[in-house]
């Protein structure tokens, strides 16, 4: 089992507004080892940015982070001053923006903004930390690196933007990515190189990495472990062959029943839906989140707060009071029709 580079334990976030308390993350847990990428996955609005943003401590600043443990390498993040967190990003651990026109400073070249976090963070001089971009640049597939150094960001291509930010993630060596929908503002082809890309980089330099995205076909493609989350809680966690092979929460059954399968999917068969909507996180939800829109439901659901409990495989676990074996027998049932 690969050393564990980040640990985090029942991670909440709460931000005040004028109806009441909003908790856009509930009880989070999970960890990520070295070479390793886990691979949140959920619709827009499900907490999974956020997620990400009270790990690096990026969050706006009503919003309230606790956690039971928030673990980098050892060091506790809970604890850590401002100071002390600045010290931490973009050389421990680094965050790859789901958009690199609103991250990029449009008033600094590509070369200022590359080499300004590993004069900050390094030993190094100017010299140094250029060569450093250079050979980023080069290794994340941009032609003619060190012209590229005095450019600026609207001069380049959308696909050359993102692989700018990845080489600015990795500029100090991180042991931890962090890659918000790397992915979306990209087209198809460009998305697949993106993707490849950062699996190779993953690997060459052994970092651990969380992939947050709504695409499920990235999912399949990369990620090593999968928790699925939903209203501000994982439903289900487990590796990617078993979170594809054996969805058992129904909301996961339901978001792999909405994708058509090559080969299977007849044309214009009418692919999956899962009616109704998210519930609203202020104030208190009892029992499972999913319940006003589950197929499934009945009053054990929404007696008391349902926690994650093992499936069948080792390391599977799901967030519903039904069995595995009932789980998986009301998929097949759906399926069959």
């Amino acid at each position: 089992m690969a050393e564990r580079v980040l640990e985090v334990e029942d991670l909440c976030v709460e931000i005040p507004i004028p109806s009441g308390m909003l908790r856009p993350v509930q009880h989070v847990s999970f960890h990520v080892g070295q070479g390793e990428t886990l691979a949140i996955v959920g619709e827009s609005g499900c907490g999974k940015s956020l997620t990400s943003l009270a790990i690096m401590d990026l969050l706006p600043s009503k919003a309230k982070r606790r956690a039971e443990r928030l673990v980098l390498d050892g060091d506790a993040l809970t604890g850590m001053t401002e100071r002390q967190m600045a010290d931490i990003r973009g050389n421990q651990m680094s965050m790859i923006f789901q958009e690199p026109m609103t991250s990029l400073n449009p008033a600094y070249t590509i070369g200022n903004q590359l080499t300004e976090a590993m004069l900050r963070h390094k030993s190094v001089s100017l010299a140094e930390a250029k060569d450093r971009a250079v050979w980023l640049l080069e290794k994340v597939g941009i032609t003619a690196a060190r012209s590229r150094l005095g450019q600026y960001p609207h001069q380049l291509s959308g696909g050359l933007r993102q692989r700018v930010m990845i080489a600015m993630a990795l500029m100090c060596g991180p042991d931890m990515i962090i890659a918000d929908e790397p992915t979306t503002a990209l087209d198809v082809t460009i998305q697949a190189q993106i993707l490849h890309l950062l699996a190779e980089l993953q690997d060459e330099f052994h970092m651990g990495m969380i992939l947050i995205t709504h695409d499920l076909g990235v999912v399949a493609r990369v990620a090593d472990r999968v928790a699925v989350m939903y209203a501000g809680q994982f439903v289900e966690t487990g590796t990617a062959a078993q979170i594809f092979d054996s969805p058992t929460h129904p909301y996961t059954q339901g978001l792999l029943e909405c994708i058509p399968i090559p080969g299977k999917t007849e044309r214009g068969a009418h692919l999956g839906s899962i009616p109704g909507i998210v519930p609203s996180l202020v104030g208190e939800i009892r029992g499972c989140h999913f319940a006003g829109r589950c197929p499934y439901v009945h009053e054990a659901c929404t007696a008391e707060d349902v926690s994650l409990r093992p499936s069948l495989d080792a390391g599977h676990e799901y967030r519903c009071v039904l069995s595995p074996q009932a789980a998986i027998a009301n998929r097949n049932k759906q399926a069959a029709q």
